[in-house]
């Protein structure tokens, strides 16, 4: 069994950073490491994506950067320069790297998730 617990999130301005964090316990490798985020009234949404390679989301290339230790057994989403529109719960996320990186359905475990708010 796999558990995911992120933290981090928060209330930050425009322009600012935070660094999400999420603790992995199980048997994950060969999973591939994501983080999802869903905004208020908007579907899940693809963040960025860790494995063999590295994804990121058109809207936050650049910007995030997701990195793993694997001595910790944590997965990290650094994110600058932040923006309104970031606002969301962001989740994490273990998955079979088989599946397709962008899609939901690709993934086995989830985290309960951290709210990020961004005021402009």
């Amino acid at each position: 069994q796999v558990q995911l617990v992120e933290s981090g999130g928060g209330l930050v301005q425009a322009g600012g950073s935070l660094r999400l964090s999420c603790a992995v316990s199980g048997r994950t490798f060969m999973y591939r490491m994501s983080w999802f985020r869903r905004a208020p009234g908007k579907e899940r949404e693809f963040v960025a994506a860790i494995n063999w390679g590295i994804v990121y989301a058109d809207s936050v290339k650049g910007r995030f950067t997701i990195s793993t230790d694997n001595a910790k057994n944590t997965v990290y989403l650094q994110m600058n320069s932040l923006k309104p529109e970031d606002t969301a719960m962001y989740y994490c996320a273990a998955g079979r790297a088989s599946g397709v990186y962008y899609e939901v359905t690709a993934y086995d475990y989830w985290g309960q998730g951290t709210q990020v708010t961004v005021s402009s």
